[in-house]
């Protein structure tokens, strides 16, 4: 039996139980930063497993840490641990017992898969180097990323490489999907305040209307991407929200815009945040009305470095065989992985949860994570991790073929 076939033989002898624990922490979700429980059951079976426990790291995230011989390599493994604010709707035997809080992306799935690989690598302990398994909270737009590395995550545990897996809807089940480059969006928030004169409705001209002001920018800034961005580049923007006044015979005396701002290159990230801002101030002037901006940096544009993708890609054909591995489409989603990918090489791959057109996307009431994938996803992580950490494994070298 080949390496790759022997991890996958032992990862199916524990699936009862990935799918159990998996189940488990469906069932108890916790939102950002919140993850209490979450991280003191994974915490709790790392240091079972013979890990080296780190916890508050990032306010609840978790790292373990498992040396084996003394070669110098140190890889790092990520998976997200938060659930989401929504209300759970599949009607499931383990459906979240927190009502308004339910894991809508797959984040117990990713937290398990990584914990099967965790399991199955203390067991065998075929690698040479040190493992770095990273249980990260508040990816959902809260800053968990940013939040372990203000802790130190990469000066307290190296990483010559680091890698993440998502878990995608409308992918073929179990397959594992790759691409070099650009593969999610940054994205951009905008709190946009029009501040105007209100009145009466009856006396209009006594009034600086900021709705108005506010509704012609809206309709401005749908020009931003069709008549500034280069056809063959990507952008969105998006307003989200336009808030202002309560009652119909009053002009307010401010507008609130929310928008996200998403592209899939830096540099036309920089452009439509300075188009819009200015298409903004200018449209607010033109009303009379003073336009107040708040910027907020969330997510830059998540890069998969060329070595390590081709990699962790030669892995995945030689765990599940080239027809089970494709290209990944770039996704206009943002991704906080992207923050620890500026500070280290590495790579962010897709793993299919299933193609029905009845399946649910992620963030969808409706969604669950395939249990059916959790095999496939903690032997790839186990197989990556023993073959980067070979003595002789470099990024540009295949792994040999085992399936």
């Amino acid at each position: 039996m080949s390496r790759f076939a022997q991890i996958q033989a032992w990862l199916e002898d524990i699936a009862a139980d990935l799918r159990a624990l998996r189940q488990d922490i469906h069932a108890h979700p916790e939102l950002g930063f919140e993850e209490q429980r979450t991280a003191a059951l994974v915490a709790r079976l790392l240091g079972e497993w013979g890990y080296e426990v780190h916890t508050g790291i990032g306010r609840t995230g978790v790292v373990g840490v498992l040396r084996n011989g003394d070669a110098g390599r140190g890889l790092g493994l990520r998976a997200d641990m938060d659930a989401l604010p929504i209300v759970e709707a599949t009607g499931l035997s383990y459906s979240s017992c927190h009502a308004g809080r339910m894991h809508a992306c797959g984040h117990d799935g990713h937290t398990v898969m990584l914990l099967g690989a965790a399991r199955y690598l203390a067991a065998t302990r075929r690698f040479e180097g040190t493992l770095n398994l990273i249980f990260q909270p508040a990816e959902e737009g809260q800053g968990g990323a940013e939040a372990m590395l203000a802790d130190g995550l990469l000066e307290r545990f190296p990483c010559q490489a680091l890698f993440g897996m998502h878990n995608m809807p409308g992918m073929e089940t179990g397959h594992l999907c790759f691409r070099e480059g650009p593969l999610m969006a940054s994205q951009d928030l905008l709190d946009v305040t029009l501040e105007g004169i209100g009145s009466h409705g009856s006396t209009p001209h006594l009034a600086v209307d900021p709705l108005v002001a506010a509704a012609s920018a809206v309709m401005a800034l749908q020009t931003v991407v069709g008549r500034n961005v280069d056809p063959q580049q990507a952008a969105v923007v998006t307003v989200g929200a336009l808030q202002a006044g309560e009652a119909a015979n009053v002009i307010p005396q401010s507008a609130l815009l929310r928008l996200s701002l998403r592209a899939l290159d830096p540099k036309v990230r920089e452009q439509v945040l300075e188009r819009v801002q200015a298409i903004i101030r200018l449209q607010a002037e033109s009303y009379g009305c003073r336009a107040s901006i708040q910027h907020r940096p969330a997510y830059p544009v998540l890069e998969n470095s060329g070595a390590e993708t081709a990699f962790a890609r030669q892995v995945a054909e030689a765990l599940a065989g080239p027809g089970q591995v494709q290209d990944a489409p770039m996704v206009m989603g943002s991704e906080d992985f992207a923050w620890m990918l500026q500070r280290c090489p590495g790579s962010y791959l897709f793993i299919g949860n299933g193609a029905e057109p009845d399946r649910p996307m992620v963030h969808n009431p409706g969604y669950d994570f395939n249990d059916e994938i959790l095999v496939r996803g903690a032997a790839y992580w186990a197989a990556l991790a023993e073959t980067w950490l070979q003595d002789t494994a470099t990024p540009s070298q295949a792994p040999a073929t085992a399936h």
